[in-house]
């Protein structure tokens, strides 16, 4: 019995080799080859059924089990259904009195088959040896269990006499049966997965329009495609095999030779650039080669890409020729590398005389005018060939025989191999130059607007006069004269009537002076005036300079007619006397501009003499400056903060205020300090200070539940805003602080945005999309403009204290406040008024409409601990 078992087990392997060559066979048609395995399966089990091994009459024992359990699992539900079919089919016609438990073996197998199937196909069992033996026991054991519902006598025969070699040869030949046909399946994977990489490849390669070749280390050809063969050195038939040594050119052999060895060591792509003349001509290429990991008989080899970029080596060529050679407006003249004319331009012509035709095709010499000997021309060859240009004077000859001198710079053009191909040529006719220098020498030293002396001649005469005050004992006197308020005449009549009264006043003062004295223009709205050989007693001297001033002052401030309109302009003057070379020109020119800048602080329209104690004044500035800086360094710049208070609501939100707490001199006021700081331009470090500490503290607050409510304001500088990259600071302060960006609140004043208001609008533009609110600070006090107002991206007005000041008593600062409210609320902003001191201010805005408050009556600036601690007891 145990040997037909075996029989029955020696079939089952016999199966794996008819499923092969079905899967082989059908390999494309899955359908096809689904139904042929299900035939083959079915037939396996007819043929087992046809030797069974039979116990009694009508009860039979063969291996379908197996081969159906087997089916079932790699052929799949429809290999399952057609082999099952078939096995019951005949079974059934087999009759007998094991032919119902035959079908309920056939019909468990293949349930047991397609439930392993699914456990292996949703990842809960590992296909493999192990998995295929339970599969084999769990299905024998079963069959077994259906056998014992025969009639005792026969129940006890099969498990006397089958029962164990039953388990012990069909488990494990079921087992070795799905070893077999994983290993067909995997098989057949692999050879399909190769089948579809050879594909990819072949597309992939035939669709390369670059010639491939794989060449070994000895510079042999082993494999060449090309989609054009005229591109090749020699046609396919006699490369392949070949040397290259037997077909190309010993330098081109060479070139390879040395490309091919560095491939091969190299672990990356290598790139060549060379040129080569095949079938086809000339051609320039570009090659892309890397190492192969295979060898031919024994010799390393490198794959090879090699590219026609003959195209684009002439238009890079022809596009820096261009570049050179036609981006100016002079005379342009472009030769090969042995002085033929190429290419010329129009100013060529111009200049020349001679036609693109007459001049192209000949060489260079066509120019030469005969003033220069051979000894000229080899130093301008000997350094163009060192520096790769040359640039001098040179004498040429026109068309009609006129020699005419012109400016040469010479320009050589390079290859990639560092080779001349060109020259460019570039000149321009001197012949009027000569005569142009006093033009450029009366524009190097006279305004072209008033044609006055310029600061830099002014400098000069006032290094002469104090050089003759110090021989001859004799006074001068240095006048800086500014006129007030000149912005607002190119604000409201237009620069072009600025211009004109620049020139108007400068005349005026022209008609005052002597002819030895100067007037000039240093810029601007700012003249200077040099007074010179006044009389030796400094009292008298002082004297006539006075009268002069003030007889300026009045010419000055007589009425300008501009494009039919009056105006009426003053000027402020400073005055330093001198005599001698005590003092610099420098220092001379400080003094009376600071003597200048005095008498437009004492009320404009005057004249000021220096004075010592001006000196000290700015000193004392500077001193400030200094110590800002230091105070800077050592953290002494603290940040306050005030209450924003609305009504109802409490506070909401705080305006972060500087201090300085000074090392030696305690709190210094802003109104100090803040100034200063603006005019040493050290308010963009301040205001990162205050930046910094604000983001700080509203990152602390935003973590808290008893303070995450709180905005706060930070007030933003000119110097600030259109500084380089300050939306990026901002952003990135906020990112490094971790402060919610929708609760800051960035203040402007309103002549912030006088300036670049396109450029403002963009800063605040990309902070607004980040969350960062905006604030008019000071409103109305400006030169508001809707249009502006309207354009701005911002949330808040703030009403100035100037306008709470004197409510509720002063009618139109109520008008004025009704009208900010209605304005905010029309497009949809918020409105708060700074500086509410009593409780008739705070209820009279609130009368008009406004509900947000900061002043003295809620609270003064306090530190963060005490404002915490205001907010915890409000």
């Amino acid at each position: 019995m145990a040997l037909d078992l075996i029989k029955a087990t020696a079939l089952l392997l016999a199966l794996s080799l008819l499923v092969g060559l079905n899967a082989r066979f059908w390999r494309h048609r899955v359908l096809a080859r689904q139904i042929g395995e299900g035939l083959i399966y079915g037939g396996i089990c007819v043929v087992g059924m046809m030797m069974p091994i039979t116990l009694a009459p009508g009860l039979i024992f063969d291996g379908r089990s197996a081969v159906l359990s087997m089916g079932a699992l790699f052929g799949g539900p429809l290999t399952a259904g057609i082999a099952g079919l078939i096995a019951a089919g005949y079974r059934l016609s087999l009759g007998g009195t094991g032919a119902a438990v035959g079908v309920s073996v056939i019909a468990l197998s293949l349930l047991c088959g397609l439930a392993l199937r699914l456990l292996i196909r949703s990842n809960r069992v590992r296909e493999g040896f192990f998995a295929f033996l339970c599969l084999g026991a769990v299905v024998h054991l079963a069959a077994l269990m259906l056998f014992m519902t025969f009639p005792s006598a026969l129940s006890q025969r099969v498990l006397d006499e089958l029962a164990l070699p039953y388990l012990l040869t069909l488990a494990p030949a079921a087992a070795l049966l799905g070893m077999l046909l994983l290993d067909l399946e995997r098989r057949r994977a692999t050879e399909d997965a190769l089948v579809a990489s050879e594909a990819r490849m072949r597309a992939i390669t035939e669709a390369i329009p670059d010639v491939l070749m794989v060449i070994d280390e000895d510079g042999r050809y082993r494999k060449i495609r090309a989609p054009d063969s005229s591109l090749l050195a020699a046609g396919i038939d006699r490369l392949d095999g070949q040397l290259m040594s037997a077909v190309l050119p010993p330098d081109k052999t060479a070139l390879f030779q040395r490309y091919i060895d560095r491939t091969l060591k190299s672990d990356t792509t290598e790139v060549l650039e060379y040129s080569l003349d095949t079938l086809s001509g000339m051609r320039v290429f570009e090659a892309r080669a890397r190492a192969l990991d295979i060898t031919f008989d024994g010799r390393r080899a490198v794959v090879l890409l090699t590219r026609d970029i003959t195209d684009r080596v002439r238009l890079e060529e022809e596009q820096r020729i261009a570049a050179i050679a036609f981006e100016s407006q002079q005379g342009m003249m472009i030769t090969d590398a042995y002085s033929v004319i190429l290419r010329v331009n129009k100013a060529f012509t111009a200049i020349t005389g001679f036609s693109a035709e007459e001049a192209i095709g000949k060489r260079t010499s066509l120019l030469s005018s005969g003033r220069h000997d051979s000894a000229f021309y080899r130093a301008m060859w000997t350094r163009l060939h060192a520096d790769g240009a040359w640039e001098g004077e040179i004498w040429n000859r026109r068309r009609n025989g006129e020699v005419f001198p012109e400016r040469l710079s010479v320009s050589a053009v390079r290859n990639s191999q560092g080779l001349v191909t060109h020259y460019v040529a570039a000149f321009m006719d001197i012949t009027f130059s000569k005569a142009a220098e006093d033009e450029i020498r009366r524009l190097a030293f006279y305004d072209a607007l008033t044609g006055l002396p310029n600061r830099r001649l002014l400098s000069d005469r006032l290094g002469q006069t104090m050089a003759a005050s110090g021989r001859n004992g004799r006074h001068g006197a240095l006048m800086f004269i500014d006129l007030d308020d000149f912005k607002n005449v190119n604000d409201l009549l237009g620069h072009h009537n600025g211009d004109l009264l620049l020139q108007k006043a400068g005349a005026r003062l022209r008609d005052i002076v002597r002819e030895t004295d100067t007037v000039a223009r240093f810029g601007g709205d700012e003249f200077v005036v040099l007074l010179a050989d006044l009389p030796d007693q400094s009292i008298d001297a002082a004297q006539q300079a006075e009268r002069v001033a003030e007889a300026m002052l009045a010419a000055l401030n007589r009425p300008y007619v501009l494009d039919g309109q009056t105006r009426q302009i003053s000027a402020s003057i400073g005055i330093a006397m001198f005599a001698g070379t005590t003092h610099s020109i420098d220092e001379m020119l400080r003094r009376a501009d600071l003597s200048m800048y005095e008498s437009k602080q004492l009320g404009k329209n005057r004249l000021q003499f220096f004075d010592p104690v001006m000196q000290e004044t700015v000193t004392a500035r500077l001193r400030l400056e200094d110590e800002i800086r230091l105070g800077l360094g050592r953290g002494e710049f603290v940040v306050f903060y005030q209450p924003q208070v609305r009504e109802g609501q409490g506070i909401v939100s705080a305006e972060a205020l500087v201090r300085w707490r000074h090392a030696t001199r305690g709190f210094v006021p802003p109104a100090q300090f803040v100034p200063v700081a603006e005019r040493a331009g050290l308010m963009p470090q301040l205001g990162r200070v205050v930046m910094d500490a604000a983001l700080e503290r509203l990152s602390a607050w935003a973590r808290e539940p008893a303070t995450t409510h709180l905005s706060v304001s930070i007030n933003i500088s000119a110097a600030q805003l259109y500084q380089d990259g300050f939306a990026e600071s901002v952003l990135e302060a906020l990112k490094r602080t971790g402060a919610p960006a929708s609760r800051v609140v960035l203040e402007l004043t309103e002549s912030i945005l006088l300036g670049d208001v396109d450029g403002a609008i963009a800063v605040m533009q990309r902070l607004r999309e980040h969350g960062v609110r905006f604030s008019i600070d000071d409103f109305g006090t400006g030169y508001s403009s809707l249009g502006y107002l309207q354009n701005l991206p911002i949330s808040e007005l703030k009403i100035d204290r100037t306008f709470v000041r004197d409510l509720p008593d002063n009618e139109s600062n109520v008008a004025i406040v009704r009208a900010v409210v209605g304005l905010a609320s029309a497009i949809g902003l918020t409105v708060i008024a700074e500086g509410v001191e009593t409780e008739g201010q705070r209820a009279a805005l609130l009368a008009n409409g406004c509900t947000l408050f900061q002043g003295y009556l809620f609270a003064r600036p306090l530190p963060a601990e005490e404002f915490e601690q205001l907010l915890a007891t409000a």
